[in-house]
């Protein structure tokens, strides 16, 4: 029998467009003779409509527009459900699930929310749980977790966008010196990161930055190689090969993510041996120390100057789209696409037993 597999997308953090970007992938490369395959799309105002049109018009947005094709549902949090209520004209219907697999980037979708309403449901899932998500997405909290692991990482200051930027900017200045990357805390993509080579840049980016979260993230600047390292396991996690990020623009922001085709990605990545090794066993150990399940992909800088080895970030649902390194990675090491969605929907089974 076809498991009945829900794909959830959209949401309402800045990463929209990209989980339509993911998502589109993720839908053409599932086997359809394995599963029977339900859509849910948020709007960016967080309405949740069950999607029964045609997978190509969600990439550009234009799923919403095709209303003969949508209803309003949600996963329903409880467990004698067990799937998708689909309301309309004052009444419902339950579509029974086997697997969520959640497409989501970013708030409401990586950071424990919605997780938590899938551990309500009881119904399996594709990644990590609640806790695990709440920590990584959280950049500030996911540092101290390294830093008890043991895992070596940017030194780093974190801030409140209530705080006096003046002001801070004088610790900032004397931890960190210039230049440096300033992050909201739980945005992913690169959504509001930028890089200050003196004051007044530091505190444009600072208030770039405090637009899209409370919780502001500043770090030092590694000048180094970015590389990036593929995890997929429960308990039983294992890396992957490891690519390495080679952008055309001073450093991989957003448009250098996914839309900017002039990024080499360099995979596997031309890295000493022993240094190879080290960033796959610091990408299994931030996985763990997470609580990990299912995926993660690991986000490093090898400096230039001496070949140390620096954990930048842990990305719990990394993107799926044609150019993305997480899918890339295992292909490289044997997984191919649909075979690696396979084996995420098996990981998300296997945790529940």
């Amino acid at each position: 029998m076809k498991k009945k597999l829900c794909v959830i997308f959209g949401g309402e953090s800045p990463e929209h467009e990209i989980s339509q970007k993911s998502v589109t992938s993720i839908l053409n490369n599932l086997n359809t003779d394995k599963y029977d395959i339900y859509t849910i799309g948020i709007t960016k105002d967080g309405r949740w409509q069950l999607f029964t049109g045609d997978w190509e018009l969600i990439e550009s947005g234009a799923w919403e527009m095709d209303t003969d094709h949508l209803r309003t549902a949600f996963i329903a949090p409880d467990p004698s459900k067990k799937g998708i209520m689909v309301c309309s004209e004052g009444t419902y219907e339950v579509i029974g699930i086997d697997v969520i697999f959640p497409v989501l980037h970013g708030e409401y979708g990586e950071d424990g929310t919605v997780q938590g309403l899938f551990e309500l449901s009881h119904i399996p899932y594709v990644g990590m749980g609640v806790l695990s998500s709440a920590n990584a997405m959280d950049k500030a909290y996911s540092k101290i977790i390294f830093e008890a692991a043991g895992i070596p990482q940017a030194a780093w200051v974190t801030l409140s966008s209530s705080d006096d930027f003046e002001a801070c900017a004088d610790e900032i200045e004397e931890k960190l010196g210039y230049p440096c990357f300033v992050k909201p805390a739980r945005t992913g993509s690169s959504v509001g990161i930028g890089k200050a080579h003196d004051r007044a840049e530091l505190i444009a980016a600072l208030e770039n930055a405090a637009v899209y979260d409370r919780k502001i993230l500043v770090e030092e600047h590694i000048d180094g190689h970015e590389v990036e390292c593929a995890v997929l396991g429960n308990s039983d996690a294992k890396a992957a090969e490891i690519g390495e990020i080679k952008p055309t623009v001073e450093y991989y922001d957003f448009d250098a993510k996914y839309n900017d085709d002039s990024t080499v990605l360099v995979i596997p990545a031309e890295l000493p041996k022993d240094t190879y090794e080290r960033i796959r066993e610091y990408s299994v150990r931030a996985f763990r120390a997470l609580d990990g399940q299912g995926l993660s992909r690991v986000d490093f800088f090898v400096r230039y100057s001496d070949g140390s080895v620096v954990l930048n970030e842990i990305n719990t649902l990394p993107g799926f789209t044609n150019i993305s390194m997480y899918p890339k990675l295992w292909d490289a090491a044997g997984i191919g696409y649909s075979e690696l969605l396979d084996r995420l929907i098996e990981l998300a089974e296997e945790r529940v037993k």
